[in-house]
């Protein structure tokens, strides 16, 4: 079974940081372009940051400086670095492929809940 399973979320205070990670898990190959979108509540899911599967890196403008996106090839896996967290990163954040394997990878995971609060 291919499902998306992201974790490492949590609550934190401003400025703190947090680390998530996403596992591609059951893929038929190694992932490639992939990517971490965000959903705060009554807001629209968007993008905060891509990679390819070269190791290119993008970001939205919102964390640029404060995110860093990494991947781990071996392990299928796709990490988020968050660092000095403020409140409005309150979302709860999802991966998802973005070339060819996101028609394998058709649904989203379950998303992992980040709280910034103090």
């Amino acid at each position: 079974q291919v499902q998306l399973v992201e974790s490492g979320g949590g609550l934190v205070q401003p400025g703190g940081s947090l680390r998530l990670s996403c596992v591609a898990s059951g893929s038929p190959v190694s992932i490639g372009d992939m990517a971490w979108y965000r959903q705060a509540p009554g807001k629209q899911r968007e993008l905060v940051a891509r990679i390819t599967g070269g190791g290119v890196t993008d970001y939205a403008d919102s964390v640029k400086g404060r995110f860093t996106i990494s991947r781990d090839n071996a392990k299928n896996t796709v990490y988020l670095q968050m660092d000095n967290l403020k409140p409005e990163d309150t979302a709860d954040y999802y991966c998802k492929p973005t070339d060819g394997l996101a028609l394998v990878f058709r649904s989203w995971g379950q998303g992992t809940q980040v709280t910034v609060s103090s």
